[in-house]
């Protein structure tokens, strides 16, 4: 993946390097920049020492000829960014996931700049750029399909003695070793240059990802107090790239893990759903469980967890899992649906038994209702997220009942929830091995009744006659 260095990690590099250009304004932000290399030349020298002190430790530099990373791997707009910062005399990287998945030879998601330009400087250099963010000030530069954006190098923010460690402010500029240290993880801690293709690596990041590594930046357990989502953080990359977390973090995750209550629900919630969006939802719950993550987040599942009455839910995992890498969308609702279900499922087992009657239909929707409504308001969603969650666990115990050719059922079918309380229940079905002749039945109906609804002609609307004056 990544070629043996030659020297030891941190000794430092006797890469020669040249002045840097002077700085110049550019016309035009969004024009191609015929002075500059392309992908395929040979770029400029690199512009000035790496580090801007020499007591400073000096990172380690990996030469282009020992990394696999090219510029045809990184979009145009990207490369435009990079190359008119370099040429205005500014220092251009490009930094943290997008350099670890291009060692990795993988498609990054997304690709970030880090720069010692200010955002004021970036926005002067690129009209077609804006400064975005309160916490943490940076610049988009907006091109036609892409949004490139650009950060300047920053440092940890000094802290007043006795003030707790969580990081409320995050605008102090700083050198590329100081942004390099701030980041979370030591493999999101590279820098890519374009000066002349190395990359820089202050953290150790390099013998991490050889290693296979999730190692936090600095001591685990201050840099879980200042952000607890980087205990989340954690778990994802461990998921997503198959690598183990490294002893002292892990330790530090099972010690702080109560510390995620004080990070910000709406940020705790799109983390617990990008865990579930991109195909390694298992891995990453079955982290979750293990770490104890889950029990202040999400005690109801890690009581069934604990339990081990839940072997269909890993496999529901599973077949998510298989879904989302197969293409098929699924909306968050359901995503969110999936860790309830093990909770919900269980209480009206246990409800509908401790009834003499069949219960009604709209005393269990109200007893789904209330089991639901507490879990989906601790994570801050948005009153529609909430809602439609609610929605697809109270259509999924509606559709365990096998249809009908009622007129009624024949609304439901275009009703809003129909459609991810259908999705549910296959993914339950397919688990569980349970009404999954119900589940067909439902797809074969549903089918039927839209695809007869597209064969009835729609009247024309009659056309509006003009008012005579």
């Amino acid at each position: 993946m990544i070629p043996e260095a030659e020297q030891a990690m941190h000794q430092g590099s006797e890469q020669s390097v040249d002045p840097p250009a002077e700085r110049s304004a550019d016309p035009e932000a969004g024009s191609s920049m015929s002075a500059e290399p392309g992908p395929g030349e040979d770029g400029p020298a690199s512009t000035g020492p790496i580090e801007d002190s020499s007591t400073v430790e000096q990172p380690f530099v990996m030469d282009r000829a020992e990394h696999p990373i090219s510029r045809r791997s990184i979009p145009e707009p990207v490369l435009k960014v990079l190359y008119r910062l370099h040429r205005s005399g500014y220092r251009a990287y490009l930094c943290g996931g997008s350099v670890r998945d291009l060692l990795m030879e993988r498609t990054p998601k997304d690709f970030d700049i880090a720069t010692d330009a200010h955002p004021g400087d970036v926005r002067r250099l690129f009209r077609n750029s804006r400064i975005i963010g309160r916490r943490f000030r940076l610049a988009h530069v907006i091109f036609q399909d892409n949004v490139v954006e650009v950060s300047t190098f920053r440092r940890e923010p000094e802290r007043v003695e006795g003030q707790d460690l969580l990081v409320r402010d995050d605008n102090t500029f700083g050198t590329p070793g100081e942004d390099a240290r701030r980041r979370d993880f030591t493999i999101n801690g590279l820098f890519y240059d374009i000066a002349n293709f190395s990359v820089i690596d202050y953290v150790g990041g390099l013998d991490d990802l050889r290693e296979h590594l999730i190692r936090v930046i600095g001591a685990p357990d201050v840099r879980f107090r200042e952000d607890p989502v980087r205990m989340l953080r954690a778990v994802e990359f461990a998921a997503r790239l198959d690598f183990e977390i490294e002893a002292e973090t892990y330790d530090a995750i099972l010690e702080h893990r109560t510390e995620i209550l004080k990070a910000s629900p709406a940020r705790v919630a799109e983390e617990i759903l990008e865990l579930l969006r991109r195909g390694w939802s298992r891995a990453a719950v079955e982290l979750l469980a293990e770490t104890r993550l889950l029990e202040p987040l999400l005690p109801e599942l890690q009581t069934h967890l604990d339990k081990g009455e839940v072997e269909s839910f890993w496999k529901m995992l599973g077949v998510l899992d298989r879904t989302v890498q197969s293409g098929r969308k699924v909306s968050d609702p359901v995503l969110f649906s999936v860790l309830l279900l093990p909770h919900v499922i269980s209480s009206i087992e246990v409800e509908a038994q401790s009834l003499e009657a069949k219960p009604r239909v709209g005393d269990m929707i109200l007893f789904v209702r209330e089991l639901i409504h507490p879990i989906v308001q601790r994570f801050s969603f948005s009153a529609g997220m909430r809602h439609q969650t609610e929605q697809a666990i109270e259509t999924l115990w509606r559709l365990f009942e096998p249809p009908t050719d009622r007129r009624s059922m024949w609304r439901f079918v275009f009703r809003e929830p129909f459609d991810d309380g259908l999705a549910l229940l296959e993914l339950y079905s397919r688990s569980s091995g349970k009404y999954a002749d119900v589940c067909r039945e439902w797809q074969a109906f549903a089918h039927r009744v839209r695809r007869s609804d597209d064969l009835v002609e729609r009247p024309a609307k009659p056309r509006r006659r003009r008012r005579r004056r």
